[in-house]
């Protein structure tokens, strides 16, 4: 009796069909745990504008306006060094405040767009679309 060696043509088709089907399945997952990870710079960002609008809040009474920038020193606050969410914008008022920044559209992370609304009596709320 010959004795084989090896694999036969219909098992190396199957590994490949199962091996396909897995990637299928794993690639996507794996972009929107990415697409996640990188909002968490945008998350990080408005919750510094938050704690800096904060501070301005208790020494002003008022919150602070900054146009579309990724510098504020009045704020505090620098987004140049950011590698997805390098500017942003704050619609301030006397009783509360919006921050809102957009991934940029050279990054990975383009479509992200990360804003927080808050004021001087309740919770903030932070939303997140593009992910």
């Amino acid at each position: 009796m010959k004795t084989s060696k090896g694999f036969t043509l219909v098992e190396l088709v199957i590994v490949i069909v199962i091996v396909g089907i897995l990637a299928i399945v794993a690639v996507p997952i794996y972009r929107g745990y990415t697409r996640r990870a990188m909002a968490s710079e945008g998350r990080t960002l408005v919750g510094s504008i938050q704690t800096s609008q904060k501070v301005y809040y208790a020494e002003q009474g008022k919150f602070v306006t900054v146009s579309n920038t990724s510098y504020d020193s009045v704020l505090d606050i620098d987004a140049r060094a950011n590698k997805y969410f390098t500017s942003f914008d704050v619609t301030g008022s006397a009783t509360g405040f919006t921050a809102a920044t957009t991934a940029s559209t050279t990054s990975g992370a383009s479509g992200i767009t990360v804003s927080l609304t808050g004021s001087s009596t309740a919770q903030a709320i932070t939303n997140e679309s593009g992910i």
